[in-house]
């Protein structure tokens, strides 16, 4: 990648942070959801692990904190949607992709570019407010040290990577079907159910928790978790977050030709 390349795309992942900063009222309206529905899983979880103590390895305190990450990354890394994949869906049906495929720019690391500045916001705007509101007010796990912090925010990084590479995948299947929406959903109940929103992966017993632990989602709320926890080694982590972004990446691009060559054939 050139240089000029390199500005290009920081230009469009800024872009990308003020598109949604300008959303006050909406990034208001998620803040205080993000609150509410972290309040009812900190009870919830509370109640959970006071008939289970250790519950998945974790203590009580380990377990709030696992929720209000949960908040925090959210919509940082669109697990529940509310990324570019819709603004993609709808630019193939509508055949407006040409316009992008004519663009002197790579459609994938554009859209990527364009993730990161959205996911950033989110997770500055959105996402900091919950985690800061219960940290302030329930018994949390946190670390002291700067290195783990450091280690945190690598692996939240390379978990936005990895949520883009899946809904770029998700976005991708509109060359082929009328209508995305089943698909969109199916990529989000996989996303909250395998990521750990619902409940920390060390909680599935057997093969079941084997399974999530393995496949992709779980880098983008597990993996990170562990790492602020003190459960997980960095390096680990970030080998496991990363072989998935590539694999993911490589899919897309292969699917991405695919598709291209099919608008070409479609439009003549």
């Amino acid at each position: 990648m050139s240089a000029g390349s390199g500005r290009l795309y920081v230009a469009v992942a800024a872009g990308g942070f003020r598109r949604y900063a300008t959303y006050r009222a909406a990034t208001a309206a998620g803040v205080f959801t993000n609150t509410v529905f972290g309040l009812i899983l900190v009870y919830t979880y509370l109640a959970l692990w006071d008939e289970k103590p250790q519950l998945g390895g974790y203590d009580q305190a380990q377990a709030v904190t696992f929720v209000w990450l949960g908040q925090a990354l959210l919509a940082a890394l669109a697990i529940g949607g509310g990324g570019f994949e819709d603004e993609l869906m709808e630019r193939i049906r509508t055949g407006d992709v040409a316009v992008d495929l004519y663009r002197p720019a790579d459609l994938q690391l554009w859209w990527l570019a364009a993730d990161v500045g959205r996911a950033v916001f989110q997770l500055l705007g959105r996402g900091a407010v919950p985690f800061v509101f219960g940290s302030l007010f329930f018994p949390v796990a946190l670390p002291r040290e700067v290195s783990v912090w450091a280690a945190f925010l690598v692996a939240v990084v390379l978990a936005m990577v990895v949520g883009f590479a899946l809904r770029y995948l998700v976005a991708l299947s509109a060359f082929w079907l009328l209508d995305g929406t089943g698909v969109t959903q199916m990529a989000w109940l996989a996303g909250l159910f395998c990521s750990g929103m619902l409940l920390p992966l060390n909680v599935f017993p057997g093969v079941l928790g084997d399974v999530v632990r393995a496949l992709p989602w779980s880098s983008l709320l597990q993996g990170p978790a562990d790492v602020l926890l003190g459960e997980a080694d960095p390096l680990g982590t970030y080998l496991f977050q990363a072989s998935w972004a590539v694999a993911l990446l490589a899919l897309g691009r292969l699917v991405q030709s695919a598709a291209t060559r099919r608008v070409v054939v479609q439009g003549g």
